[in-house]
């Protein structure tokens, strides 16, 4: 009671100050321009308090009247059935809101690794990022992932430390973590205030003033001064971190280097040249600002804004790729939605240009024309129809029946070619390359074998803007009666549309479908999904790994076919090798032998026989000889090639797999099996135990580190070990550790395991 009444009267003393309303109302409906548009991402390992912080910004904002909870199930952006059970984001939303005349349109990503594909298609998009931290836990192992894929894509990053009310938060240690784990240079922005243990506000280290948030839900605070006379020990501090931030500035900005040493102090520096050149060095990603606030608390949203106003790009500052595209429409579709009422949404990032309701457009990456339908903003999943979308904003499209997630959309066919010619003569100077440069892009390019022409490398930079990833569990899926089989296949192909990291496919010997994912939770909402929102009871088999097969010795066979089929008579022979190649790209999968006779042979090869090679290649290489699992780092080489007048090209592909098949069992093969990184954090005194029972999982140690009262385990192991790992987990640490793992690699197995597999699998 005590403490209340002292924080009260702490609270009194301040009423005497200016006391700002700091909310932005709806009123201010006038046209936004470009330089005032900000298209941000929340990022963050999960848990950290992305919704929470999101929901905050919307009510802050004016755009809704009451604030959600993540416990409660009714956030704005966690709007689908299974994010408001589980309390967990599962798939990116967008939403709009002014601040301080400007807008910020912000997608809410998925923290679970489960779902990393949502926040790979978001991220192609983004202009800058806001990266949420739990200020008890630092840099999390998710955190490192999606740092990792917003460097890719070259995003501007901001951090902001969330959960300070918590008694374990340590603002030094995040600092140090993001040092030493990001390997960024980070610019400590504010200071948590604390009266009697409890988190009031915060210190602006740049303006030197302390924040207090008072009476409202978090919407009403003060701005103070620090003086030396009043603050006494607090302001010898704050000056002491403001110092340090300005030396740290300055050491890598060169005008307030100059400004500094004109001035010869640190301390009489403007806070609007201090903020210019924090704005400089974020653009840059030569360092990183922190700022600090407890979501939750409603403490340090609004400063969190004003930092993205302040610190972020605007849509011109970066895209330098859509350039070439001058005043013609450019647009990039990152993600797509398929809604009961409106049919199929395509959320489509304009670039340049706008787009208008019925209007009909080009995509690039599948060369169609295509109608739109109507034309909405988003918020979340209500939509708001529009006549037109400008440059720089989120536009949501209907009607779309081609365009998948990563494609490119221009107005007209000739529009794009205008830009594919202008990036051409862009690309010629090689230096500028890099600059436009997407990981995607990056991967072909290593993929090819000799220097593109600058129209190839002109495609390749425009080309689909995100990667799918291996997926690492398999399972057989059924309808319940073959009345619903039209139904179900209906419903994945609505489903892998939206989520590329979803893989359908036909078994060829049994005929039943497999579904492929990325994890256990992503299967298992995928089956929610289908029984709820399509109304399909589906049967989902037993959870299988995705092993892979790779050769350990190389062999060369023949086979030759000759055999009437139809009253036409059907003549092949080929020569084919096979060897192990360490991270051959699918690009050089299949070679032509370059041995003299060879090479006078496979000079007459016509580029149907070829394509008709290639096909049965790629269907050989998807069923290894151990367990049918596809094969890896396996290159194949054509030797000779003959074929008879009139024979058909099936004929040609199936002898192709017959002579692989043969080649693939004579040189021999080895399981592979995927391995996960997995973080595990417990109490110390259930270590023990999780330990022991870690060493059973063939798991492999790399680091054991305390943070606060837990553990932090880091290790590799083997997927297969980990099947129904969070219950074991729960059970020996009595529902306190929690853990996260992330795909690391395909690894070979030991005799005896590899044994174990195949009987697992087969059952003999």
């Amino acid at each position: 009671m005590k403490s209340f009444y002292l924080t009260s009267n702490y609270r009194k003393l301040l009423k005497t100050l200016s006391l700002r309303r700091y909310c932005s109302k709806n009123e201010d409906k006038k046209k936004i321009h470009i330089e005032n548009i900000r298209n941000i991402g929340i990022l963050a390992h999960i848990d950290a308090g992305k919704t929470t912080t999101t929901e905050r910004m919307l009510f802050y904002s004016g755009t809704i009247r009451s604030m959600g909870e993540v416990h409660h199930g009714n956030t704005v952006t966690d709007y689908m059935e299974q994010e408001r059970q589980r309390g967990i984001t599962i798939t990116s939303a967008a939403v709009s809101f002014p601040w301080r005349g400007s807008q910020i349109n912000l997608i809410d990503t998925p923290g679970h690794i489960d779902f990393t594909m949502e926040v790979e298609q978001s991220l192609a998009v983004l202009d800058g990022a806001v990266v949420v931290l739990d200020a008890s836990a630092g840099v999390e192992a998710q955190t490192l992932t999606v740092w990792r894929q917003a460097a890719g894509y070259k995003v501007p990053r901001l951090l902001y430390l969330n959960k300070l009310d918590r008694a374990d938060a340590d603002v030094g240690a995040c600092v140090r973590a993001v040092r030493e784990k990001l390997h960024a240079a980070p610019l400590l922005l504010h200071a948590p205030l604390r009266y009697d243990n409890r988190l009031i506000g915060l210190i602006d280290l740049i303006t030197l003033e302390e924040i207090v948030w008072t009476q409202g839900r978090g919407q009403n605070f003060t701005r103070r001064k620090l003086t030396e006379k009043e603050d006494g020990s607090k302001w010898e501090t704050s000056v002491a971190s403001h110092r340090e931030l300005v030396d740290c500035l300055s050491s890598m900005d060169d005008r307030l280097a100059e400004t500094v040493i004109m001035q010869e102090s640190l301390d009489d520096l403007e806070s609007k040249e201090i903020d210019a050149a924090i704005r400089r060095c974020t653009l840059s990603m030569s360092a990183f600002p922190i700022l600090c606030g407890s979501s939750y608390k409603n403490i340090g949203v609004q400063t969190l804004m004003d930092a993205v106003v302040s610190y972020l790009p605007t849509p011109l500052q970066c895209n330098r790729l859509y350039n070439c595209f001058e005043k013609d429409l450019s647009a990039r579709a990152f993600k797509v939605q398929h809604d009961d009422q409106r049919g199929v949404l395509t959320f489509l990032r304009l670039y340049s240009g706008e787009i208008n309701r019925n209007q009909k457009i080009y995509n690039l990456g599948r060369e169609k024309t295509e109608q739109t339908g109507s034309l909405y903003v988003a918020l979340a999943d209500e939509y708001k129809p529009v006549e037109t979308v400008t440059a720089g904003n989120i536009a949501v499209v209907s009607s779309l029946k081609a365009a998948m997630t990563g494609d490119l959309i221009t107005s007209t066919q000739s529009a794009g070619n205008r830009a594919k010619s202008k990036l051409s003569s862009m690309v010629a100077d090689r230096s500028k390359v890099d600059a436009l440069m997407l990981p995607s892009a990056k991967q072909r390019l290593q993929a090819l074998e000799s220097e593109p022409t600058d129209e190839e490398l002109a495609e390749i930079l425009l080309g689909i803007g995100t990667t799918v990833p291996e997926p690492v569990f398999v399972c057989s899926i059924e309808p319940p009666s073959a009345a619903f089989q039209s139904a179900l296949e209906t419903a994945l192909t609505e489903l892998q549309r939206e989520d590329p990291s979803l893989r359908v496919s036909v078994d060829t010997d049994s005929g039943q479908m497999v579904l492929a994912g990325m994890g256990e939770l992503h299967l298992e909402i995928i089956k929610e999904r289908i029984i709820r929102e399509y109304k399909i009871d589906a049967e989902l088999g037993s959870l299988q790994i995705a092993y892979r097969e790779t050769l350990i010795g190389s062999a060369k066979r023949s086979i030759s076919v000759d055999r009437k089929i139809g009253g036409a008579r059907q003549v092949v022979k080929v020569v084919m090798s096979a060897k192990s190649v360490k991270g051959v790209s699918q690009d050089k999968v299949l070679k032509l032998a370059k041995t003299p006779d060879s090479a006078a042979n496979l000079a007459h090869l016509h580029p149907r026989s070829l394509t008709a090679v290639t096909r049965g290649t790629r269907s050989a290489l998807q069923h290894g000889p151990k367990l049918g699992c596809p094969m890896v780092d396996t290159q194949v080489t054509l030797h000779w090639f003959e074929v008879g007048r009139g024979t058909s090209d099936s004929v040609v592909a199936s002898a192709v797999v017959q002579c692989l098949r043969k080649v693939f069992q004579e040189a021999d093969s080895v399981l592979l099996e995927p391995v996960m990184s997995l973080e595990i954090v417990c109490p110390e005194s259930h270590s023990a135990r999780v330990l022991a029972d870690l060493a059973r999982r063939r798991a492999d140690l790399h680091h054991v580190q305390l943070r606060n009262q837990n553990k932090v385990i880091e290790c590799l192991a083997p997927l297969s070990e980990l099947l129904g790992y969070s219950s074991t987990l729960r059970s020996l640490s009595s529902g306190l550790a929690t853990f996260t793992m992330e795909f690391h690699s395909n690894r070979q197995m030991a005799p005896h395991d590899e044994e174990k597999a195949i009987r697992n699998v087969t059952g003999f």
